[in-house]
């Protein structure tokens, strides 16, 4: 399964959290990064999006479907986000999560052995591969990318 995690871009400060839109710099981070996926991403990537306002505005970006997930809303535990979505999952699997501090650096750093936090830049993705080999799953990370080295 190839699980990515993609933080919102930048947003406007606000009292309604739910409610943030991104500022002009986050629209253009969020479409950096979608040129980017759009690239590498199978057709059938199953896109989740929490339903903060900013989140899905970078989910769209990438002009496909996604699913609004309450689920993965800001303050959302780690294991919320695994849940949502089903990971290791089947080998074939291709999921993006579009979601938010600190979770999503809670989920990077499970993912790679520790039980800390990493912090996820705005607009970044972290794409991970689950393998399952010799009756083990093995976790590879295989990409970290920000829309400033685009």
């Amino acid at each position: 399964m190839e699980l990515i995690l993609w933080r919102h871009a930048e947003a406007e400060d606000g009292i309604n959290d739910l409610a943030r839109e991104l500022t002009a710099k986050g629209q253009k981070q969020a479409a950096k990064m979608a040129a980017w996926l759009n690239e590498r991403l199978p057709k059938d990537c199953m896109v989740l999006a929490s339903p903060a306002a900013r989140a899905k505005q970078t989910a769209s970006a990438l002009g496909r479907p996604f699913e609004i997930v309450p689920a993965i809303s800001p303050g959302a535990s780690r294991e919320d986000v695994i849940e949502a979505a089903g990971w290791p999952g089947d080998d074939d699997g291709f999921v993006l999560v579009t979601g938010h501090q600190p979770t999503l650096g809670d989920v990077a750093a499970w993912l790679l052995g520790s039980d800390g936090s990493l912090s996820i830049r705005k607009a970044g993705v972290w794409w991970f591969s689950s393998r399952n080999r010799a009756a083990s799953n093995e976790v590879v990370l295989r990409a970290v990318m920000t829309p400033d080295l685009l």
